[in-house]
């Protein structure tokens, strides 16, 4: 019986990669020509996510750019002018965008839309099936960022995917901005003033890594900021295999393991002029070519084709940010060593009554983190063996400042607790096989306390990311590698407003996809293609309510690499958020 050895190892760092795939389907499996519609029996791209809700005004509709192919590194570059017939102000502005690729073979593809530097659209590209076209749709409320589309500007689109011998898949893609007028029964609503990108410059996402650790920008602001907040993207990349991040081991065991090192721990972390000003948890997202292809046929991972930013409230910064002096914005992904795209918005409410107002913060207990590591795997010299390694980490901080207003003084006060943890547990045996499972939570508890004379208001926010992957790996003596996973992936958001301890709004929403799938990896000619797959079934559950009567409850399922059944609760299938 074959003894696993180091080298054997090293193959499980190619197979954690996305890979460029041909998705074989089932001899049965239809087509669809809508991206907006369910076709059960098919095997093109479906989610359960609920589109953007609209008021019922007519909208003005600008292209971006129409059936655009992306089959190179170069960016696609577009003009954007002002509806005229839709002045402003809005009551949504709702970025849509339609995508394909053709059938063969290709890699998922990172997607950003960038329009006056600010990224509109980020996420990834499905795979493409064997025999028909995969299609898919995507949204985003960009009604916060209205003041971004008061002026014309350039732009443009980066999905970077290479067309060569092996890789033959073009990607094609439609992107509008859809802009719907504010009316009596559909006011528009306060957004902020000023919408403003990190990097401020053509060059699209920054990439973290070793060598470059910190995505830094520096402004000269208005005199007179209220609130400020900051949108951060940070995506990992494939690079020398940290897409798949929350696999990564203590470095000194990598090697051996064939994964990732310095630990499955990441976090973003934000600073203002060198000093902690927040931190935001890092989503382990998935691409449709990660891990093992058929497991996101048809269903893909949460949020996979369309990322949600995590928003940071920096608002007891704004006295010192009101200043007239430069500040420095600078992200960071704590332990990041090999790539992650980034990329941040910051927003400011200012203070249309004043042009100056005056501040500062008055208390800031945030600190770098400080991980620890509990290792108990132990392997011996034929490479058997296995155990455990945890690692955890937390933050229990308090950020408080004050400005002076038109409107009186207004201090705010952010307390947040934050906390992860990620159980891995490694078995390697003489089969020769290796087990490695992951439980990761990784949970943000945020009150924000905003009080203005005797007044007070409170936005209460509770992020949860539960996260198991079960990963069985079996090396045969001909090279080929028999890989059995399983997945459940969730995204959960608790929402509470309150003034003067009387609830205002509350609102719940929860993503959730469960996946499992048995493949080969099939060695041939120094590399791995994919094998058929056997037993794959997926589950995604997309839950929306709040306390306005909003309600969407919506849950697909798929088996064999195709669609099976689309159910929505009963007297929840309109999206009715306010």
């Amino acid at each position: 019986m074959q003894s696993h050895t180091p080298g054997t190892r090293f193959m499980k760092s190619v197979l954690l990669a996305s890979l460029a795939a041909l998705i074989v389907l089932p001899a049965h499996a239809q087509s669809s020509t809508s991206s907006n519609s369910y076709q059960i029996g098919s095997s093109l791209e479906a989610t359960a996510d609920p589109t953007v809700p609209r008021p019922h005004t007519k909208p003005c509709v600008v292209t971006l750019l129409s059936d655009e192919a992306f089959g190179d590194y170069s960016n696609k570059p577009f003009t954007y002018t002002p509806p005229s017939k839709c002045p402003g102000p809005w009551a949504k502005v709702v970025f849509t965008g339609d995508l394909s690729i053709d059938a063969g073979v290709q890699y998922d593809r990172t997607g950003n839309i960038f329009l006056g530097n600010v990224d509109i659209y980020f996420g990834t590209t499905a795979e493409p099936l064997q025999n028909q076209t995969n299609t898919w749709h995507v949204e985003r409320d960009l009604t916060d960022y209205s003041a971004l589309f008061k002026s014309s500007q350039s732009g443009f689109a980066a999905i970077y995917n290479i067309v060569e011998p092996g890789l033959n898949s073009f990607i094609h893609g439609t992107f509008n901005l859809e802009f719907y007028p504010a009316d009596f029964a559909n006011p528009a609503p306060r957004t902020f003033d000023a919408v403003l990108p990190i990097p401020n410059n053509s060059n699209g996402t920054f990439a973290i890594d070793t060598a470059n650790p910190v995505l830094s920008q520096s402004f000269t602001l208005p005199t007179n900021i209220e609130s400020a907040y900051l949108d951060v993207f940070a995506q990992s990349q494939n690079s020398s295999g940290e897409e798949q991040w929350f696999f990564c081991v203590p470095t000194s065991l990598a090697p051996t393991l064939g994964d990732c090192q310095d630990t499955s721990f990441r976090e973003v972390e934000v600073a203002i002029d060198g000093t902690p000003a927040g931190v935001a948890p890092v989503f382990p997202w998935i691409y449709t070519g990660g891990l093992d292809p058929y497991l996101w046929t048809p269903i893909p991972g949460v949020q996979t084709l369309n990322f949600k930013p995590y928003r940071i409230d920096l608002t007891p910064f704004a006295g010192q940010l009101s200043d007239g002096q430069q500040h420095t914005i600078g992200i960071s992904v704590y332990n990041a060593y090999s790539w992650f795209s980034t990329d941040a918005v910051l927003l400011l409410n200012e203070d249309h009554g004043s042009k100056k107002i005056t501040g500062e913060v008055t208390k800031n207990t945030l600190t770098a983190p400080n991980p620890t590591v509990d290792n108990t795997v132990s392997i011996n010299s034929s490479g058997i063996g296995g155990g455990t390694i945890t690692t955890t980490n937390s933050h229990n901080f308090t950020i408080s400042g004050y400005i002076n207003t038109s409107h009186g003084r207004v201090v705010s006060t952010v307390d947040e607790v934050v906390n992860f943890k990620n159980v891995t547990n490694i078995s390697l045996t003489t089969t020769p096989a290796e087990i490695q499972d992951e439980v990761q939570t990784s949970t943000v508890d945020a009150k924000t306390t905003t009080q203005e004379g005797p007044f007070f208001t409170t936005e209460e926010t509770h992020v949860s990311y539960p996260f198991t992957i079960n990963l069985s790996d079996t090396f045969l003596s001909s090279g080929d590698v028999p890989q059995v996973t399983s997945i459940d992936q969730k995204y959960a958001v608790d929402h509470k407003r309150t003034f003067e301890g009387f609830p205002i709004f509350e609102s719940h929403v929860s993503n959730e996809v469960t996946t499992q799938d048995s493949t080969e990896y099939v060695l041939s000619n120094g590399g791995y293609y994919l094998g058929p797959s056997t037993g794959q079934s997926s589950k995604q559950t997309y839950i929306y309510h709040d306390s306005n009567g909003g309600c969407y409850n919506r849950t697909i399922t798929a088996a064999n690499l195709e669609l099976t059944n689309v159910k929505d609760q009963k007297d929840c299938h309109d999206y009715r958020v306010r």
